[in-house]
């Protein structure tokens, strides 16, 4: 019996492992920078109920999350009884997958003896899929790109080249989403080769065994790891700064039996905007945020998240009906942790973190490519601000916290588009101070490297409401969107940057946790002598003399 156990665990280890390689398998063979150097996807393995089992390390909490439940919408027009091999299938329903159009989620049987024995996900996130491109401004759906129902990527090895001839006729960047999807269809295949080896290896048909052995145990381990909390209902109400008006983020938090319900009443209504968080991409961050403090050891599954009930008023900014925008709901999106920290805080105190600077994503656009070719560009990039203090060490600097997003390399940028990154530098004083000092955020600069103006769309929060503090902790800096001839420009929308001059990003930092008063004062002449604080604000916020 003991032998049948470590069997299972080697297995569940392996799966994890194919996983991976599935996701690699994508970022070798991608042709989007986001994908390539970033890993802006998620990969997993599910049971034939659409019940997520593994995941690779590879991905954003958004994408694995969100991902974990949208599989189950698959089976509703794709039954296990109708798929054969060599069949894909693929959407980018925003209320069905992943939350807005530029994801595409794309799922692959894996057939052992003539039946299905798993299937594989994969989400990516693409650069361009028409209409006003990802950015805030859209006031409904239907303005930001393409909608692609659930519906056969490739029947029984044949690729559905209808497909993708309107995907690239709508694209920006059409080689960029015809050479992503490939690489999501050939990690597909990937995995399913390697899931069949396994199989055969451990004398398995399917997944079922160890899929219900992975749940059970995840399951377990996340309800033992709840009721160690208080249990209650706590509260928390943040406001963030939205995109024509401030937003509240309103949340009750109650641990029960082993389980947590977060119910976000009270939370604004819908916006006019892209900004709007369906559902599924609110419960990911959420429950990502309760799991970092409370389980953080037990894998992302239908197990450990069964756990959880995330719950927003329909209509709400956190559950938007049907079209509304969303397209750049990440913004709201990767507050939520920092909402739930502060429920988290008065359930287990001491073991949360401050809230965070966040990801900056500008979408840049141009009309001419390198050595002046004609031809429309689109690039996205990945700018993080500071992570808020933790209860017992400082919050890492330039760090995206809750997306996990590697930065791109400005080399891997400056060489696709004409752009010019003039300047990449640690912003000194915008951590937060407390006992724990939250991460600095950055100064960045970009330019046109051509006499052609450069057009963004900005999708920037803590711009007018700074990452808070936590236990008496400081609010970490704002950040600041201007020109470098010092015109200062919004933290969202569609905006320009006049040839000849630059866009001056300063990212915000990440809150502070505990009172400044405390603080290790070798830390802070530490902090003074490497730059990241100045001795001005040393004395403004330590006392120092």
């Amino acid at each position: 019996m003991r032998r049948g156990v470590i069997d299972l665990q080697i297995l569940w280890s392996r799966l994890i492992s194919i996983c991976e390689e599935q996701a690699q398998t994508m970022m070798r063979a991608a042709f989007s920078p986001p994908v390539r150097e970033s890993g802006d996807l998620s990969a997993g393995l599910f049971d034939l109920e659409g019940r997520m089992i593994a995941q690779a390390v590879t991905g954003t909490p958004g994408h694995i999350n969100s991902m974990a439940t949208a599989v189950a919408h698959f089976l509703d027009e794709f039954p296990i009884d109708t798929m054969r091999p060599g069949d894909s299938f693929i959407t980018n329903d925003p209320w069905l997958a992943s939350g807005h159009l530029n994801d595409v989620t794309i799922v692959t049987p894996a057939f052992h003896n003539g039946s299905v024995a798993g299937l594989f996900a994969a989400t990516v996130h693409l650069t361009d899929l028409g209409g006003r491109g990802m950015g805030p401004d859209g006031r409904d759906l239907f303005e930001e790109g393409v909608l692609i129902p659930h519906m056969y990527l490739v029947r029984e090895g044949v690729l559905n080249h209808d497909l993708l001839k309107i995907l690239r006729s709508n694209s920006r960047e059409p080689l960029q989403i015809e050479g992503d999807i490939l690489a999501i269809i050939a990690a597909g295949e990937a995995g399913c080769s390697s899931l069949i080896k396994t199989l055969q290896e451990f004398g398995h048909p399917n997944v079922e065994k160890i899929g219900q052995y992975i749940l059970n145990t995840s399951e377990t381990a996340t309800s033992t790891a709840i009721r160690k909390l208080k249990s209650g209902t706590f509260r928390h109400e943040m406001d963030i700064d939205g995109y024509d008006r401030p937003v509240k983020i309103a949340v009750a938090m109650t641990v029960k039996d082993g389980r947590i319900a977060l119910d976000f009443e009270g939370t604004s209504d819908k916006s006019d905007y892209g900004i709007n968080v369906v559902l599924a991409y609110t419960a990911a961050y959420s429950v990502y945020g309760i799991k970092c403090v409370v389980a953080p050891e037990v894998p992302s599954n239908h197990g450990s998240l069964s756990a959880f009930d995330v719950t927003a008023p329909v209509g709400s900014i956190l559950n938007p009906l049907k079209p509304a925008p969303v397209s750049a709901r990440h913004i709201i999106g990767h507050v939520l942790p920092d909402a739930v920290m502060g429920c988290l805080e008065q359930a287990l105190p001491g073991r949360t973190l401050a809230a965070s600077g966040m990801m900056w994503n500008p979408y840049f656009r141009g009309m001419k490519g390198l050595e002046g070719e004609h031809r429309m560009w689109e690039l996205f990039c990945f700018l993080s601000g500071g992570m808020g203090a933790r209860s017992n060490k400082d919050g890492l600097s330039a760090t995206a916290f809750p997306a996990g997003m590697k930065g791109i390399p400005v080399e891997a940028l400056e060489s696709i588009v004409p752009i010019v990154f003039w300047k990449k530098e640690l912003r000194a004083d915008s951590g937060g101070a407390g006992q724990y000092r939250g991460g600095l955020g950055q100064v960045i600069e970009i330019g046109s490297a051509s006499n052609e103006p450069l057009r963004f769309q900005a999708m920037f929060e803590r711009v007018d409401n700074p990452a808070a503090g936590i236990a008496g902790g400081l609010p970490g800096a704002s950040g600041q969107v201007s020109l470098a001839s010092g015109a200062k420009l919004r933290g969202k929308g569609q905006q320009d940057v006049p040839a000849g001059d630059r866009l001056v990003l300063a990212l915000p930092g990440g809150g502070g946790y505990g009172p400044p008063q405390k603080r290790d004062r070798a830390a802070i002449q530490a902090d003074i002598d490497e730059g990241l604080v100045s001795l001005e604000a040393a004395r403004r916020d330590y006392g120092i003399q």
